[in-house]
């Protein structure tokens, strides 16, 4: 009798050790393919993450907005050169060197507009740059090895069963939240490259108001925006950095659910930060 006893704990035994380390399988691979992910997400340009969604962005700036933009532009053109003539002494002394004024300054605002995608690819291009290169010297992993995993079914085997049902039932609540912050990071990851293409794709319009003193704001908030989107990737690639040195902080082996609860809190942290990143880049250069 006490030999089907022992087999049937050690079944359970068993049972609960393969499920615990499914969970972990499960956990582990969620949360180390979306981080590792991040970075090749974020060192990409809006030309090569979705070229056919970025030739449609392109095509219908240039059908659509560009348009409109050259309206706006032609109405701040009249209205900069009424400004230049009759801000003059109030028409009491003219000079001609004023058309040559606003000449130089309409060819300035048309060829602005007429290179919109080159100047705000270019935007992208030196922030691909600067995330590459950073990619670099942030170094860090969050990949649990082989030999990690066989240390923790190593302590598993020496628990009894009703310490390995609790741990099964904590670890399987933790693989579905360790999950639902994998999509929550993807979702930010993957919004920030929807963001640009909508900016891109009416970068016209903002363009179009450099020629004029008083409108250039727009343009100039404009473009402070674009370069805050593409330096919001150098600071994921911050947040990656900071997650990974961590977890590297905390022993797996050791007690793994002590473990498992910490990289819940850390993910959570790297979600929170990664939603950050885009108001902290928008604050430092003054876009709104």
């Amino acid at each position: 009798m006490e030999t089907v006893i022992e087999a049937m704990e050690q079944w359970i035994k068993d049972f609960l050790i393969t499920g615990i380390m499914k969970h972990l399988g499960n956990i582990f691979d969620s949360v180390n393919t979306q981080v590792g992910e991040i970075a090749a997400t974020v060192g990409q340009t809006p030309s090569s993450f979705m070229p056919a969604v970025y030739r449609l962005i392109r095509d219908l700036s240039e059908n659509i907005i560009m348009p409109i933009a050259g309206i706006i532009l032609t109405f701040i053109a009249c209205y900069e050169l009424i400004q230049l003539v009759a801000g003059h002494n109030n028409l009491a002394h003219f000079e001609t060197w004023v058309f040559f004024k606003w000449v130089l300054k309409t060819f300035v605002a048309v060829t602005l507009i007429s290179n919109t995608f080159t100047i705000t690819m270019a935007v992208f291009d030196v922030a691909q740059w600067v995330i590459l290169n950073s990619g670099g010297i942030i170094s860090g992993s969050t990949t649990i090895t082989a030999a990690d995993l066989a240390a923790i079914q190593s302590n598993l085997e020496a628990m009894e069963w009703g310490e390995l049902a609790t741990i099964y039932m904590q670890t399987f609540i933790l693989q579905f939240l360790l999950q639902f912050l994998a999509i929550i990071i993807f979702i930010i990851v993957n919004g920030r490259m929807v963001e640009i293409y909508l900016y891109v794709s009416l970068a016209p319009i903002p363009f179009a108001t450099f020629g004029n003193q008083e409108q250039s704001q727009m343009g100039q908030n404009y473009f402070r925006s674009l370069w805050a989107l593409g330096l919001q990737g150098f600071l994921i690639m911050v947040c990656v950095g900071i997650y990974a040195v961590m977890l590297q902080t905390v022993s797996v082996t050791t007690d793994v659910v002590d473990y498992l609860w910490k990289v819940l809190g850390f993910t959570a942290l790297l979600a929170f930060t990664l939603f950050k990143t885009g108001s902290i880049a928008k604050a430092i250069l003054h876009a709104h």
